[in-house]
């Protein structure tokens, strides 16, 4: 019920969306390492829940169940259109600059862990490192 805005809500912290749906059972599997990070990378990182739908009261039940009360949970559409998400669940990480810093598919904690990492290391993703180390090694002749 209240306004969202995404990157840079916060100065100096980052913002990671985490795109998910009720029925989604990897989603499911997923938020304890939602929860996990929440308190892991407090210092610098706010995590947001976004899905899409109408049917508010599934979306209620499913914060309330799943005890994501202390999450900010938004239902957008275009959120989702606007950062190309076509499968769930997708995950956002947005830098203090307010700029994407990574962004994928998150199976699991790992993958959720490896946009952090890119993010380190100035990446836009884990499979961007990988292509751009092989490019430099068939350039450099390895």
């Amino acid at each position: 019920g209240a306004p969202l805005q995404v990157g840079g809500a916060r100065a100096g912290r980052s913002q990671l969306i985490l795109f998910l749906s009720p029925d989604c059972a990897i989603c499911e599997s997923l938020l304890p390492s939602v929860r996990s990070a929440q308190g892991a990378e407090r210092q610098w990182l706010d995590i947001v829940l976004a899905s899409d739908g109408s049917k508010l009261e599934k979306h209620a039940a499913f914060v309330r169940e799943r005890g994501l009360g202390k999450f900010p949970y938004v239902l957008s559409e275009a959120l989702g259109r606007s950062f190309g998400v076509a499968k769930l669940p997708f995950a956002v990480l947005i830098d203090e600059a307010g700029k994407l810093a990574a962004s994928g598919l998150v199976n699991s904690r790992e993958h959720l862990e490896s946009l952090f990492i890119a993010k380190e290391i100035g990446v836009s993703s884990i499979q961007a490192f990988i292509a751009q180390r092989d490019q430099k090694r068939a350039l450099s002749g390895e």
